[in-house]
C-alpha cells in the first residue's frame, strides 16, 4: 500500500486455527511463555494439543517453559503445565510456583530437566522487561532466600547449571540481577477475538501477563497464539476491553470444548468474578470454633486501624477474612490478591486468585510493583517450617517442590508480616472450649526445627530491615526480635514445657513479659473486635 509516497507493509492476516494446528507452531528448542494463574487464564485446549502431538509424534522436543504463577489443578495433575511432564518434551522450566503441576516434580528429582524457581513477581516483571529488550531485572526481592546466588540461585537440582541470578551493588546496596528470557511462542487465553485478531478479556477474572507475554514474543520475532471463546466482526469490541492488539497476534484458537475454556479449573463461569455491581448475599456462615479459627482470631488482633491494604495467603490465612466478617470489621480493610485483584471477597481452592465482586483488576506485574514498593500494610501467610533465626520455608519439603509463588515478594515488602499455622502437623487433634485449648493428640511433624530445608523467608534480612514479624499458632505466639525468635504468648490450658518446648528442635528466647493469649479467642461467639481506635490493646 502506498499513501502519499510512503510504502506501508500490511501485517500478515491473522490465522484462525484449531488447537491441533496451533501445536504445529511450536518448534524444537522453543521457549514457551505460558499465561495463567492456577486455572484462570489458561489456554487448556492448546496445551492438551501440544501434549497429544508429542505423544503421537515425539515432537516438539527440548522446550523451555517460562511462567509466573502455578498453572495446574494440583493433586488432579491432569491440567495446565502437567501436560508438559514428558521426558524429552521439555528441557528447562523457569517458574514461580510448582505445586499445581506435581507431574513435573519427578523429572526434576531425576535430573531429567533443568529447573528454576524464582519469585512469582520477579518472573512477571521479567516478562515485561524482556518485552522492552532489557537484559536484566534489578530487584532487592530474593536477597537472603534460596533465590540468592549466595545460596541456591533458584536452582532446584544438579542438572541445573546456568546462573540466571547475579548479585550486584548500586549505591553500596546489594541487589539481585535476574536474566530476562526471550520468548519464542506465547500461549495465552482471552475472551473474544475480532476478525483482525484484537483480543478482549471482558469475561476473564484476571488479566495477568497477557500483554507483556505477547509483546515479548513479538519483539523477539516469535509467535503469539491466543485461545478464545468466540470471534466477532471488526469494530464490535470496546477498544478499552482489548488487552492484546491484533498486531501482536499470529493465531487464534476458538475453543471447541467449553470445559477447556473455564473461568478457573474449579468454576466454569461466575459472573461475580468479573463484576462489582452484583447484589450478593453478604452473610457468611459462621466459621466453626477450631484451631484454624483460633489462629485466625489471634491474627486479626494483630491489625490496627492504620492498616488498610491486606494480603491473605492460602489456608489458615483465608480464615482471617471470615473472622473479620463475623466481627463486622471487614469494611475497614481492602484485601488484595497477587495476580492483580483489589477488593471483593477472595475465593479459595481452585478459584484462588479470583475475587467475588472485586473493586479493580490490574495486570500482575503492576500488582507486584505495588507490593515491591511497600504498598501492602500487612500480609497473613502460611507457616510450614520455621527455625531459630526466624527463617520460614514454604517452598520445598524433601522431594516435594511447592515453589515460592508470590511469597518472597510479599514477605520481603509488606510493612508487617504474620505467619500463621498449627504448631505441629500430621495428626494434630485438639478441643477448644471454655476459654482454653486442649491437646488431644500431638502432631507427628515438628514445624519449629533447627534448620529449615529451604529459606523462602529470611529472618536475617527482616531484622536488618526492622520489619515487625509475628508467628502465630494455636498454642503459642512468637515475635522476631534482634536476639532471635521470641515466645511472647501461650494459650490458656497449655503447658510451656510439655506442650511447646518439648515439640521444638531448639529453645526460643522466652519473653520476660510472657503473656496468656486472650481467652476470648477460645470462646464461642464474636470477640467484640473493633478497629475504631488507632491501636488495639493487644499487639
Amino acid at each position: 500500500m502506498n499513501i502519499k509516497g510512503v510504502m506501508i507493509t500490511m501485517k500478515e492476516t491473522i490465522q484462525f486455527v484449531s488447537a491441533q494446528e496451533a501445536a504445529n507452531y511450536i518448534q524444537a528448542g522453543d521457549t514457551i511463555g505460558v499465561g495463567g494463574f492456577i486455572g484462570t487464564g489458561v489456554a487448556e485446549e492448546i496445551h492438551m494439543a501440544i501434549e497429544n502431538k508429542y505423544i503421537e509424534t515425539s515432537t516438539p522436543t527440548d522446550l523451555t517453559l517460562v511462567y509466573a504463577a502455578g498453572i495446574g489443578d494440583g493433586n488432579g495433575a491432569s491440567k495446565g503445565l502437567n501436560h508438559y511432564a514428558h521426558e524429552g518434551l521439555i528441557k528447562r522450566v523457569i517458574g514461580g510456583h510448582w505445586g499445581m503441576a506435581p507431574r513435573l516434580t519427578p523429572l526434576v528429582e531425576a535430573n531429567k530437566i533443568e529447573a528454576y524457581n524464582l519469585p512469582q513477581g520477579v518472573i512477571s516483571q521479567l516478562i515485561r522487561e524482556g518485552a522492552a529488550g532489557h537484559p536484566r531485572l534489578i530487584s532487592h526481592v530474593g536477597l537472603g532466600t534460596f533465590v540468592d546466588p549466595d545460596l541456591d540461585g533458584g536452582k532446584l537440582n544438579d542438572a541445573t547449571k546456568e546462573d540466571i541470578v547475579e548479585k550486584v551493588q548500586f549505591d553500596g546496596q546489594d541487589y539481585l540481577a535476574y536474566k530476562t528470557h526471550p520468548i519464542d511462542v506465547a500461549i495465552l487465553k482471552g475472551t473474544v477475538a475480532d476478525e483482525k485478531g484484537n483480543i478482549s478479556l471482558e469475561n476473564e477474572p484476571l488479566t495477568l501477563d497477557v500483554l507483556s507475554f505477547a509483546m515479548s514474543a513479538k519483539n523477539n520475532g516469535g509467535k503469539v497464539i491466543v485461545q478464545v471463546e468466540k470471534v466477532v466482526k471488526n469494530a464490535s469490541l470496546d477498544p478499552k476491553s482489548v488487552h492484546i492488539p491484533h498486531v501482536l497476534v499470529d493465531a487464534v484458537v476458538v475453543a471447541e470444548n467449553i470445559e477447556n475454556h473455564m473461568h478457573t479449573f474449579g468454576t466454569q463461569f461466575n459472573e461475580a468474578f468479573i463484576r462489582s455491581n452484583l447484589v450478593v448475599d453478604s452473610k457468611q456462615e459462621i466459621y466453626p470454633l477450631n484451631v484454624r479459627k483460633v489462629i485466625a482470631r489471634r491474627c486479626a488482633m494483630s491489625l490496627d486501624s492504620s492498616m488498610k491494604v491486606l494480603n491473605y495467603g492460602i489456608g489458615v490465612p483465608e480464615v482471617v477474612a471470615n473472622v473479620l466478617n463475623e466481627e463486622g470489621q471487614e469494611e475497614h480493610f481492602t484485601p488484595t490478591i497477587e495476580p492483580g485483584i483489589f477488593g471483593g471477597t477472595p475465593a479459595g481452592g481452585l478459584d484462588f486468585g479470583c475475587s467475588v465482586n472485586p473493586d479493580a483488576i490490574i495486570d500482575e506485574a503492576y500488582m507486584f510493583d505495588f507490593y515491591d514498593g511497600g504498598g501492602l500494610d500487612i500480609a497473613f501467610l502460611g507457616l510450614a517450617q520455621c527455625d531459630n533465626a526466624g527463617n520460614v520455608n514454604v517452598s520445598k519439603f524433601g522431594p516435594k517442590i511447592a515453589g515460592c509463588g508470590g511469597f518472597i515478594n510479599i514477605t520481603q515488602n509488606a510493612k508487617k508480616l504474620v505467619f500463621c499455622g498449627t504448631f505441629t502437623a500430621g495428626g494434630l487433634k485438639t478441643t477448644v472450649e471454655d476459654g482454653k485449648l486442649t491437646i488431644l493428640q500431638e502432631g507427628k511433624v515438628k514445624k519449629f526445627m533447627d534448620n529449615v530445608e529451604q529459606i523462602t523467608f529470611s529472618g536475617e534480612v527482616a531484622k536488618q530491615n526492622e520489619k515487625p514479624v509475628l508467628y502465630i499458632t494455636e498454642r503459642a505466639v512468637f515475635e522476631l526480635r534482634q536476639e532471635g525468635l521470641t515466645l511472647i504468648e501461650i494459650a490458656p490450658g497449655i503447658d510451656l514445657e510439655n506442650d511447646i518446648l518439648a515439640h521444638m528442635d531448639f529453645k526460643p528466647v522466652i519473653s520476660k513479659d510472657l503473656k496468656r493469649m486472650d481467652e476470648a479467642i477460645f470462646n464461642e461467639g464474636p470477640m467484640g473486635l473493633t478497629f475504631q481506635e488507632k491501636e488495639l490493646a493487644m499487639q
